[in-house]
């Protein structure tokens, strides 16, 4: 990506399955709340990033590790006038339950507790996994994700948290999204679904916002962008999957996708592309 020494790459690798890959360097790159259905594990190499998490802004320098556990509402910006140089794994939940299970004692679900650890060793790690992968080294990529979520784990690992919504509220707020997923490319207004749904706007509102973390029309541009990404693996055109999921035109889901994502969503379709030609090479039916 072009513009004031700005640069990522967002891609997967057929040796991590359930894993995805970024490297990226930016500057004046700014993410909007947004979550991810995987665990992010971004290893800062220089620079500082800054993001805001569970109700507070909290700062990742070089040699830290900025650490979202699934589903978890954060955004993203420079902590520094030269912004901030990362490299990032994305394992899902499946993943880490696995590790976790292998070579911890941790019950329940695994998560992270503090969303920063200063750890050299495992952003080392993290960047090793990435450059593993790049080289088509598919048994170190693997141990050194293994090794680099173990670490994680046993120093700053504990039950994934719950977010504690009354049972009425959470009884509502589920059914709001339950509405916005199935009219995604139509939504209601938010005093039609509040009428529907037999409460108020504003404690309609609340109840999302304790539920999901965020307000319905955040949680729908953040829904609508994880089903572009479904479609755009899948091989639709940018174009057509910005308007299936409920974007006016293709710009619109360019400039939503690359503030969650990092990348513009015809780069990472082509990384995607990338990936599943050089399966079919290696693996010929």
């Amino acid at each position: 990506m072009a513009g004031s020494g700005e640069r990522a790459r967002h891609w997967q690798y057929a040796g991590l399955p359930g894993v995805d890959l970024l490297r990226a360097r930016y500057v004046r790159k700014t993410f909007v709340r947004h979550t991810h259905e995987n665990f992010v594990i971004a290893a800062i190499a220089d620079g500082v990033e800054v993001f805001h998490h569970h109700g507070s802004d909290v700062s990742a320098g070089a040699g830290a590790l900025a650490l979202v556990n699934p589903d978890t509402p954060h955004t993203g910006r420079a902590g520094v006038p030269e912004g901030w140089r990362y490299g990032a794994i994305y394992p899902s939940p499946d993943v880490v339950a696995g590790i976790a299970a292998e070579t911890t004692t941790l019950r329940g679900t695994p998560g992270f507790v503090s969303p920063v650890l200063d750890d050299p060793y495992t952003v080392r790690l993290v960047h090793q996994v990435l450059r593993a992968a790049d080289e088509g080294n598919a048994l170190a990529a693997d141990t050194l994700l293994r090794v680099a979520v173990t670490r994680l784990l046993q120093l700053n690992g504990g039950p994934l948290p719950q977010r504690r919504t009354p049972p009425a509220g959470a009884r509502i707020a589920a059914r709001a999204r339950a509405v916005l997923e199935e009219r995604m490319a139509g939504p209601p207004t938010l005093e039609r679904l509040a009428a529907d749904l037999g409460t108020t706007p504003f404690a309609l509102l609340r109840a999302f916002r304790d539920a999901y973390g965020m307000p319905p029309h955040t949680w729908l541009t953040d829904a609508r962008v994880r089903r572009a990404r479904l479609l755009l693996d899948a091989g639709t055109a940018p174009a057509e999957a910005a308007v299936a999921v409920g974007f006016t035109d293709q710009p619109h889901l360019n400039r939503h996708f690359a503030r969650i994502v990092g990348v513009p969503p015809g780069a990472y379709q082509r990384e995607r592309r990338i990936v599943s030609e050089r399966k079919n090479v290696q693996d010929p039916d």
